[in-house]
């Protein structure tokens, strides 16, 4: 008969690890976050966890990097889940929002104190830069817009930030997703438009 603890995979460690210091980080910020903390929020000893993490910015790269991955995975698959320019805007906003619903402590570290902390700025630019990408593109695959990719990526840039913008709303539980979802669609939808003051016109003003 066998005794003892059974040894945990070192793929699965280091995931309980990554999961304890996102909320660690959430919870008490980068600087004043602790490997001690982290460490008993873990149930394991701190030389465990420096030996898989040799140091806290270490440690917190990993957090950012899991979850911008995860992030990104989670909008391409929304973007490709559907068929007609606005079902995707509208699958991929909601997606966005849901994520930052359900993972508001990810959102905290990866957006809001990562971006705080130059030594993990360019990672925050990295996945901001992926986000307009993916925006751009949904911009494009409508027919009826005529602008250059330049110009896209002007709207998307601007789609973008009004879209992190809502989610922190969406974070702080001061906004409804649902709501949330609707607004930046409509935003977005003026952009996907082509022609911006177009979408602004109601049909009794272009006949007077």
């Amino acid at each position: 008969m066998t005794t003892g603890t059974k040894r945990i995979p070192r793929a699965i460690r280091e995931q309980q690890m990554l999961d304890s210091a996102i909320r660690v980080f959430s919870d008490l910020g980068y600087r004043s976050a602790s490997m001690d903390t982290i460490a008993r929020h873990a149930s394991i000893s701190k030389p465990m966890l420096y030996l898989y993490y040799g140091s806290k910015e270490e440690l917190f790269a990993a957090c950012v990097v899991r979850e911008s991955g995860r992030l990104i995975d989670h909008l391409t698959a929304a973007a490709t889940g559907s068929a007609g320019s606005r079902r995707r805007l509208e699958d991929v906003v909601q997606a966005f929002l849901e994520f930052v619903d359900a993972h508001t402590d990810s959102w905290n570290v990866v957006y809001r104190q990562a971006f705080a902390e130059p030594q993990f700025r360019e990672e925050v630019e990295k996945t901001r830069t992926v986000l307009v990408d993916l925006t751009t593109d949904l911009l494009a695959q409508n027919s009826g817009d005529q602008r250059s990719r330049e110009v896209l990526e002007v709207v998307a840039t601007a789609l973008v930030g009004a879209g992190e913008a809502v989610a922190d709303r969406v974070a702080h539980r001061s906004i409804p997703t649902s709501v949330a979802a609707g607004v930046v669609v409509e935003l977005a939808w003026r952009g996907l438009a082509g022609d911006p003051t177009k979408s602004l016109t109601t049909p009794t003003e272009e006949k007077s």
